[in-house]
């Protein structure tokens, strides 16, 4: 055999999972899910197994999101900051709003059976990990680096700030600086060392279906069942409207063409916003009938959006003529001002 050659697979399941969009996280995800559920003692044997399988999702996403900053250079980082800056706004900001517009409109018990509370703790924040899976195959620099958004999306912070819940809303500092220490110290690694970016490289296909599958342990499918059609369409809802914000934001500010789709997997709803109705619940009491409900409705919605999002991405990308693998996509210089 030929050493620039790889070995056939008597089972390719590698390939098996790349045919399928953001599959590489999404396929772990979901045996995570399954395991988590119906087979929890083997999350429990201890030492190594329980390390790897049940508590190696924010380690492991570390790592990766250390690797990512040893893959932005000084000449991209400026648009790193303005990609973030437009999936933030389009992401979380503007579609929170919406949802607190909503509360005004129909009051906190929503309609059709979704709570305002559900909503937005569903459609505020996004999938950090899925969004670094995603851009890691069809994405650049810029896209990857701007996976601070969910850094600072995560949790219930923006939820209870448009909530107008108590000072608890504020987001903590230290909060936002703990998760971008491994992207800053990444940064500078890699642009002292460009050797290790190298080394690096292959993290992301390494890490992800481990901590995708430690990440879905804590998904219970019970949930999601007792969520039922109210929580797949609580999903629907908040994957297509900011699937057509982020798109817009991509297409609109950051001019990115046909690459605009990338953008879409950003509409994804993180797992632990699962726990925001609960917290929301113990902070401001008025919204505590809700919390159960809201709860099982969010917990479908991660599922599905997980599912839908880098489904709808990649059907929007291969429309455009943007569906371009990553080492293929070379970073294009922004339009000069004043051009379309």
């Amino acid at each position: 055999m030929d050493a620039g050659h790889s070995p056939r697979s008597a089972v390719p399941l590698y390939d098996w999972m790349n045919r399928i969009p953001g599959g590489l996280m999404l396929v772990p995800l979901v045996l995570g899910s399954v395991v988590g559920t119906f087979f929890p003692g083997f999350l429990e044997l201890g030492s190594f197994t329980t390390a790897l399988f049940k508590d190696s999702a924010l380690p492991l996403i570390a790592v990766l999101i250390f690797a990512t900053g040893m893959q932005i250079t000084a000449r991209t980082s400026g648009p790193v900051l303005a990609t973030t800056g437009t999936l933030l706004l389009t992401k979380s900001l503007v579609p929170a709003a919406l949802v607190a517009l909503a509360g005004h409109l129909f009051g906190i018990e929503g309609f059709l059976g979704v709570s305002i509370l559900a909503l937005m703790a569903t459609i505020d924040n996004s999938n950090g990990g899925l969004w670094l899976a995603f851009t890691g195959k069809y994405g650049d620099e810029r896209d990857r680096g701007a996976y601070m958004a969910s850094a600072l999306n995560d949790g219930p912070f923006i939820s209870m700030l448009f909530l107008g819940a108590s000072g608890l809303a504020d987001i903590p500092l230290t909060a936002f600086l703990a998760a971008v220490v491994p992207l800053v110290l990444g940064f500078v690694v890699g642009n002292l060392d460009p050797r290790w970016t190298e080394v690096m490289r292959p993290v992301p296909n390494i890490v992800i279906p481990f901590f995708a599958f430690a990440l879905g342990t804590g998904i219970d499918l019970r949930d999601v069942v007792t969520g039922g059609a109210s929580g797949i369409l609580v999903g629907i809802v908040a994957v297509l409207l900011t699937a057509a914000l982020t798109w817009s934001g991509y297409r609109l500010i950051l001019r990115r063409g046909a690459r605009s789709g990338i953008a879409i997997a950003a509409a994804t709803t993180a797992g632990n916003a699962v726990a925001t109705p609960a917290i929301i619940g113990g902070v401001d009491p008025t919204f505590e009938p809700y919390v159960a409900v809201a709860t099982a409705q969010v917990a479908s919605a991660v599922l599905v959006s997980a599912i839908l999002a880098p489904l709808l991405a990649t059907f929007v990308l291969k429309r455009q003529g943007g569906l371009t693998p990553a080492e293929d996509a070379e970073p294009q210089p922004a339009p000069a001002r004043g051009t379309a």
